[in-house]
């Protein structure tokens, strides 16, 4: 499961690099996800979401029993150590999913709302140079256009004002990217580690085994 999990944050981090940069395979990414969020992809992505917080939260209790027993016994053996682990970093990846799923679905919202906004700006300057080219020797008729153009002026500027924001918000998405991106690399290297921590204990069952038959043997005979 854990295989699968890492597999999952890799295709997601892959995701979210692909969203950042303007080519051409973004396209075909916000292509995908606008068919994923439409007819019954909203209720099947809500479904998975559900799925992977009731295992994260069934991982969390799991951790807690097992506290709760070493607190009681007073000692925690190998074995609880080493599925205390495992539970510990099943659950980080699964609250990581969650977490780039979520970045995933907030970049593809700020893209398609830049991309409107563009539009509208387009359209506005479109019809301010229709003004300009349309103007009339009547006095009544320029001050009525002058005012229309004071008007598209403010809410080009608001537009402009808004794009700017959404790009500080793009920009800000990249670079918790980047800290996601180092974040996963800690995640591999105490994967790593628990690895080597889980063979120790398994090695030393192993000897604990040997020593308990031993032991045994010694007193049948």
């Amino acid at each position: 499961m854990i295989q699968l999990l890492f597999t999952v944050i890799f295709a997601e981090m892959a995701l979210i690099m692909v969203l950042l940069f303007k080519t051409p395979l973004r396209k075909l990414v916000i292509m995908g996800l606008d068919r994923v969020k439409r007819g019954r992809g909203p209720i099947m992505v809500r479904t998975v979401a559900g799925t992977v917080l009731v295992v994260l939260i069934s991982s969390v209790y799991s951790m807690m029993k097992i506290q709760k027993r070493g607190i009681d016994d007073g000692v925690v053996n190998p074995t609880d150590q080493v599925l205390m682990a495992k539970h510990l970093l099943e659950a980080s990846l699964m609250g990581f999913i969650l977490f780039l799923a979520l970045m995933i679905d907030r970049l593809h919202h700020y893209i398609r709302e830049l991309r409107s906004r563009r539009k509208g700006m387009e359209a506005i300057k479109k019809q301010n140079r229709g003004f300009e080219d349309g103007k009339t020797s009547s006095s009544a008729e320029i001050k009525s256009m002058e005012e229309e153009m004071a008007v598209l002026g403010a809410k080009l500027k608001q537009l402009e004002s808004e794009i700017e924001t959404k790009t500080k918000e793009a920009k800000a998405a990249e670079t918790n990217a980047e800290a996601l991106r180092k974040q996963s690399e800690g995640f591999l290297l105490e994967y790593d580690r628990l690895l080597e921590e889980n063979q120790n204990l398994r090695n030393q069952l192993q000897s604990l085994d040997r020593r308990l038959s031993h032991s045994g043997s010694k007193k049948n005979t």
